[in-house]
């Protein structure tokens, strides 16, 4: 009998096997609907084979009217779903769009009454996975172009626009899915593949893609597998944004996601970012990748404030009052960042940052035990009493959050408009008054969220209270991160307006290279850096997190997890150490360009079924946030 393999959105890295019913037609690709445990669900066929039917139960429904996912697309899923350790059921429905058409379900339901019983549970057999290596890379592929510089989204437009093949733009939000749609619906109709329409929408437009009816496309990461003929340009807008790797599977940056699609598929790849990420900057250092420079824009002022032994009692330095004192007399608004991070030690004398001598990120700081640990290696020690740069006595965790500053201002200028903005705490209602009063607000002060509310060249002056937080995160991206921020800060700044940057370590190479306008500045130190100590893009990162009902069966998963991997002499394990606040233990494994590969064969037998195990292993390789 004709046996399809399903793959269904579960951990499961195996797909299982159904009979398909005589008088029914499915193809690889489309989607069904069959029996798993007790439940119905919804999978992919990514098999067709003629096989031993005993002991299988039937397919219940045929879900789309045609094949969703083409054989080229599936051995891209399978790529992604071996290099972020996902299931390949997880992957397609991850970025895949909704059903096309539903199929008629008397077909299903006429050949069903003569397949075998569906009584009871279903007995569900592993099927054997078939043609899983990756596509090898396709010959003449064009290089990735990274737009850079002032103008880069008008540029990448234009191209877009142009081009008589069809484009496909993905972009790291709903939100930025509408302001594209709207530029791009200047040069025709747009197929609109986002959350942000409905389910009807989005499957027409994905149907009309697949015709070839649709030129010009949009979409988020769930539309990196939307169909698209050779030669055709996929866009990844900001491609340095964490958004573009959300929780859950694949746990792939959508960048890297694009990148592999283009090779494979012969597609023209193009990426916009103000400041590329370090991994974006090595490709295209290392020849394999093209920066698209525009015009010089007109770059603010930038002022260094010295905080070193003040802003204890105030937040505001003279420098920042003063600019701000101008801007607000010369009609302008003033935008105010502050960070709500204040988990590791400074110095208030000198602006040291107590940092790891091991792994040299930023170590956090336990207020209540009065240690200090390590995020890479784990390593944990009582809090230093002195700086160990001058000697200093006083090590601090202090900082400002928004409401402190905001108190601080409004006694500072008491006749302007002041609203807060801190998006990253504040939901519903809530927000949308927020968000209306800061619209409108002279003095806006707020997280990096705020900086929504300002395009470019619109405010007179920006300054960041107390960026010193940011470096202090225990992550070895803080850096590169800081450096995005303060840019795009300094881009929403009009020409003769100040960006004005109160800091504890004035003298750091991301406010000079910021001060500099000078991108190449910030990237050789950070990939000095990076390359010294190991880091991604010279070598990957794993964050392998454990939990179990009980501490003793939490630590005892988490050793057997470590034993595993310490084999490899070409991987380097640190932990397992504790993890959030002590309801995990976390293991941390670097490792070259296979590493995905060297954790899925260390840790085999974690990845079956195993009865007597009661706890849960997840695996992020090559993660973008450092967990806390």
């Amino acid at each position: 009998m004709t046996l399809a393999d399903v793959a269904f959105d579960t951990p499961v890295e195996h797909p299982f096997s159904y009979v398909v019913p005589p008088g029914v037609s499915v193809a690889v690709g489309q989607r069904v609907s069959a029996p798993l445990g007790r439940a119905e669900r919804v999978g992919f066929v990514v098999a067709l084979r003629e096989g031993d039917a005993a002991g299988l139960k039937p397919l219940l429904r045929v879900i789309d009217a045609a094949a969703t996912v083409s054989d080229e697309t599936l051995g891209l899923a399978r790529w992604i779903a071996e290099q972020s350790l996902s299931s390949l059921g997880s992957t397609l429905a991850a970025l895949t769009g909704p059903a096309m058409l539903v199929a008629s379900q008397r077909q299903v339901d006429g050949a069903r009454s003569r397949g075998p019983s569906m009584s009871g549970h279903p007995r569900l057999k592993p099927a054997s996975r078939s043609d899983t290596e990756a596509h090898a890379p396709a010959d003449a592929v064009p290089m990735p172009d990274v737009f850079i510089g002032a103008g880069r989204e008008r540029r990448l437009l234009e191209r877009v626009a142009t081009a008589s093949a069809p484009a496909l733009v993905i972009v790291p939000d709903v939100e930025a899915a509408g302001r594209w749609t709207q530029r791009l619906e200047k040069y025709g109709a747009v197929a609109r593949l986002d959350s942000g329409v409905d389910d009807e929408t989005r499957a027409h437009a994905w149907a009309a893609l697949a015709a070839g009816n649709a030129r010009l496309a949009v979409g988020t990461r769930s539309a990196l597998l939307a169909p698209l003929p050779t030669g055709a340009t996929l866009a990844l807008i900001d491609e340095h944004e964490a958004a573009h790797k959300p929780p859950g599977p694949p746990r792939m940056h959508s960048r890297d996601v694009v990148l592999g699609r283009a090779t494979r598929a012969r597609l023209r790849a193009a990426l916009t970012s103000a400041t590329p990420s370090v991994e974006t900057w090595w490709r295209a250092d290392s020849g394999r990748a093209r920066l698209v420079a525009g015009e010089v824009s007109a770059w603010p002022i930038v002022q260094i404030a010295d905080t070193r032994g003040i802003l204890k009692v105030e937040p505001l330095t003279p420098t920042l009052a003063r600019a701000m004192r101008e801007a607000l007399a010369a009609g302008r608004r003033a935008l105010l960042v502050v960070s709500r991070l204040t988990s590791a030690l400074a110095c208030d004398e000198c602006g040291a940052i107590v940092r790891c001598p091991i792994c040299d990120v930023a170590v956090a700081y336990a207020r209540a035990a009065r240690t200090v640990s390590c995020r890479v290696c784990g390593r944990e020690t009582p809090a230093a009493e002195t700086c160990p740069g001058c000697g200093g006595r006083r090590l601090s965790p202090f900082g400002w959050g928004v409401e402190r500053v905001e108190h601080a201002v409004r006694r500072r200028f008491p006749k302007a408009r002041v609203a807060r903005y801190d998006p990253e705490a504040t939901r519903g209602p809530r927000a949308e008054r927020q968000r209306a009063e800061a619209a409108t607000a002279e003095i806006v002060i707020g997280t990096r969220g705020a900086l929504r509310l300002f395009g470019p060249g619109s405010a007179g002056v920006a300054g960041f209270v107390s960026p010193d937080q940011l470096l202090r995160v225990p992550d070895f991206r803080a850096g590169e991160r800081l450096f995005a921020l303060l840019w795009a800060a300094a881009e929403r700044v009009a020409a003769g307006g100040a960006l004005v940057v109160q800091s504890q370590t004035p003298e750091h190479y991301v406010f000079a290279a910021c001060a500099q306008h000078e991108l190449d500045a910030f990237y050789r130190h950070e990939m000095k850096f990076r390359g010294e100590l190991g880091y991604p893009p010279f070598r990957r990162v794993a964050i392998i997190t454990v939990s179990a009902p009980s501490p003793i069966e939490m630590q005892r998963l988490a050793d057997d997890v470590a034993a595993a991997l310490s084999p490899a002499s070409d991987l380097v394990v640190y932990g397992p150490t504790e993890a959030r606040r002590g309801r995990a233990r976390r293991i941390v494994v670097k490792g070259h360009a296979d590493l995905a590969t060297r954790l899925a064969d260390a840790m085999g037998d974690f990845r079956r079924p195993r009865p007597k195990s009661r706890g849960i292993i997840d695996v992020e390789v090559d993660p973008v946030e450092w967990p806390s």
